[in-house]
């Protein structure tokens, strides 16, 4: 039976992460260790994550990460059997700084290089806990992006819809810091809302009548924003908290609801299976809404381990076994991409379109 064990690397936003993650011929996946530096405290006076304080704090960490997944790993450079580093999409100067360095590895210890697609390794989060076949829908909804995908296997992807505007989670981030919550104010919003009325503030539903899976969270943000202004008493916070993430998973589930649909129709006679990944798939309102649509349309319901649904190395390093496993590896002078659609049609389509990354870089 091969054994691969894969060194990931993860610098696309604002977390610098290292991994080492063993896979065998069945599938079978072993996180030997998966380390994160978070530069919460150096962002947070800004209230979004800054570009060039980004790249600063990649550059200064990555050494140590690196040092320290390989030691809780118990792994030698002599045991690797790749390395996977993420190569897009996101802050290109923190991407640069973590592909660089896998770069100098691959080089060093004459190893092959994986240049994984960030929301490639989102996609593969969910099989870090338990043996998810393919294919199966896929609802990716994180700071910087929002999509359902049909994924059918490694570099096998088809987007069925996307945000329009603003991703799932830069809408909770955005209204939090309204509402003069702390950064990152995503899981401050939802601490929030526990107790509150979610049906106290109207707030637009998006895309209502429209045909596809598409997304919108604009006008829901503008709106949380306006009915934010004047309000005090903490039952009143409370309840707009509660309102906004009742609101943001009404949306999802909406929408998701109609790609159910349209998948087992296309899938009819096979498992259905359903996955969310991506930072907001943490949200416990929004995980049980989407349970209960598993349950209605007959979908199995898959999430990755809570530890896993934000940015981590894991599941790059995962991604990167995936495609080693497919004899699909990249060349040293494999370019960082500040865009990077996961589907190929989309990319030959519209080789600009992916919504941007989270934080104050707009």
């Amino acid at each position: 039976m091969t054994v691969l064990t894969v060194l990931g690397i993860e610098t696309s936003c604002d977390e610098t992460a290292a991994s080492v993650v063993r896979r065998d011929d069945d599938g079978h996946v072993e996180v030997l260790s998966s380390v994160i530096a978070s530069q919460i405290a150096d962002h947070q006076p800004y209230g979004g994550v800054v570009p060039e304080i980004a790249a600063r704090a990649h550059v200064e960490s990555i050494d140590g990460i690196v040092a320290r997944a390989m030691g809780e790993a118990g792994a030698g450079w002599d045991d690797l059997s790749g390395v996977a580093a993420t190569a897009g999409p996101g802050l290109v100067g923190g991407v640069m700084v973590g592909l660089s360095f896998g770069k100098a590895v691959s080089l060093a210890r004459d190893l092959p290089l994986v240049a994984v697609n960030h929301l490639e390794g989102h996609a593969v989060s969910a099989r870090l806990g338990a043996d998810i076949p393919y294919p199966f829908l896929l609802l990716l909804v994180s700071g910087g992006h929002c999509q359902l995908l049909e994924v059918a296997g490694v570099g096998a992807c088809r987007r069925l819809g996307s945000t329009i505007d603003d991703a799932a989670g830069e809408a909770f981030d955005k209204i939090a810091k309204t509402m003069g919550l702390p950064y990152p104010g995503g899981p401050e919003l939802e601490k929030l809302a526990v107790g509150g009325n979610p049906e106290r503030f109207e707030l637009p539903r998006a895309l209502l009548g429209r045909e596809g899976f598409d997304f919108s969270f604009s006008g829901l943000k503008t709106a949380a924003a306006r009915a934010a202004v004047g309000l005090t008493s903490d039952e009143d916070r409370r309840d707009l908290a509660a309102s906004v993430q009742f609101a943001i998973a009404r949306q999802l589930a909406e929408r998701t609801e109609k790609a159910m649909k349209a998948y087992a129709a296309e899938h009819a006679g096979t498992p259905l299976r359903f996955v969310v990944a991506g930072g907001v798939a943490a949200n416990r309102a929004i995980r049980e809404r989407l349970e209960t649509l598993c349950r209605k349309h007959g979908f199995d319901f898959h999430a990755p381990p809570l530890k896993y649904c934000t940015d981590n190395a894991a599941m790059i390093a995962l991604a990167g076994a995936e495609r080693l496993a497919l004899g699909l590896t990249d060349p040293l002078d494999a370019a960082a991409r500040p865009r990077w659609p996961l589907d190929q049609a989309a990319a030959n389509a519209n080789p600009t379109h992916v919504p941007g990354r989270k934080g104050a870089k707009a």
